[in-house]
């Protein structure tokens, strides 16, 4: 998980630190077969050179990104999770806990999705 040392020591509040390492490992241990990668100065994970998931930090907030497609699959679940969307991203607040079968449903659902993908992101 070295790759995301550049990532993760940018974020100067330890606890939001703390956080994005146990999210990072989290998905590297549930979702061994998938690249961990940075872009855009964005912790991802990639299947086979294909976007999967992408993570970042927010002042208030953890944004995960799972492509607007998915969002829009899990969307009720996200509300019902308590969190917030957009078309792009999930807001996942410091104060609220990470909702990790959420989250393993999405990251599943993507790569199943996503197998015969070629390109890194969806068409549009």
């Amino acid at each position: 998980m070295d790759v995301f040392k550049d990532v993760i020591y940018r974020i100067d509040e330890q606890d939001q630190r703390e956080r994005l390492i146990t999210v990072l490992q989290w998905v590297h241990d549930n979702f061994p077969s998938l690249t961990p990668v940075v872009k855009w100065n964005q912790a991802m994970f990639t299947q086979q050179e294909t976007f999967i998931i992408g993570f970042s930090m927010a002042k208030k907030h953890m944004a995960v990104a799972p492509e607007a497609v998915a969002i829009t699959h899990f969307s009720d679940a996200i509300i019902e999770a308590g969190y917030d969307h957009t078309k792009q991203l999930i807001r996942i607040p410091f104060t609220m806990p990470v909702d990790y079968v959420l989250l393993q449903k999405i990251i599943a659902w993507n790569c199943s999705e996503k197998q015969q993908c070629t390109t890194f992101w969806r068409a549009p």
